[in-house]
């Protein structure tokens, strides 16, 4: 159990500090930007990369929306769900802690959103909160699904951590102007322990609409593929 709770802070640590790292480092560089694609793509390499790396040992979740709809899918143990909650809690959150040591090394850094997620003023978009939940809901939902089928036995071995990390980016590039983009709750919770204001008073939204999404994307699987 130790070692697969410390795959899950490992893999949790390294998908906030690749993605979130890439917009807040790197995505509105001048001239050299990487933009809305470039965080996209770093988003979908870190759970790929992590997936491969110890996806092994703990399954690599990395996310605790992902850990409840496992749960409620019947292929993970709901005496594993709050530890592994916890570790990818605290692996997302010193990931975090270290993009604020490294961005608030530069001269003049402001500190602004640190890629919290947000709606209403918050959005990139100034989209509304209920553009905000429904997207997190569908776009979690369809995450859950490619996990569950692209790691169903008759799926072909090897390829899921790729399918995995391939639909984390078409998420990312579909939402990062809605809501900046969460679909994981540990996620938009580090970054808004650092941005705190009204990032703290809408991170609710980034726990209720992936958790829910989670669930219903993990009833679609057991209906439509799981018993096939």
């Amino acid at each position: 159990m130790q070692k697969q709770l410390g795959a899950e802070l490992l893999g949790t640590f390294w998908l906030v500090f690749g993605g979130c790292g890439s917009a807040i480092l790197a995505a509105g560089f001048p001239g050299l930007g990487i933009g809305f694609v470039g965080v996209s793509i770093a988003f979908g390499l870190t759970v790929l990369t992590m997936a491969y790396a110890v996806g092994g040992i703990s399954g690599g979740h990395f996310n605790p929306a992902v850990s409840v709809g496992l749960t409620v899918a019947g292929r993970f143990p709901a005496s594993k769900l709050l530890p592994y909650i916890i570790a990818q809690l605290i692996g997302a959150t010193l990931a975090a802690a270290a993009l604020y040591v490294i961005a608030t090394g530069q001269t003049g850094y402001v500190m602004g959103g640190f890629a919290s997620n947000g709606y209403g003023d918050l959005s990139p978009g100034k989209y509304s909160m209920m553009s905000a939940l429904v997207i997190e809901v569908i776009l979690t939902a369809f995450f859950l699904i490619v996990i569950l089928g692209t790691t169903h036995g008759r799926a072909s071995a090897g390829f899921a951590p790729l399918a995995i990390g391939l639909a984390l980016t078409l998420i990312h590039l579909i939402s990062i102007p809605v809501t900046n983009t969460s679909v994981n709750p540990a996620r938009s919770t580090s970054q808004a322990l650092f941005a705190g204001g009204e990032a703290m008073s809408q991170l609710w939204l980034f726990w209720v609409a992936p958790i829910v999404g989670a669930v219903i994307g993990a009833v679609i699987w057991k209906a439509v593929g799981e018993n096939d």
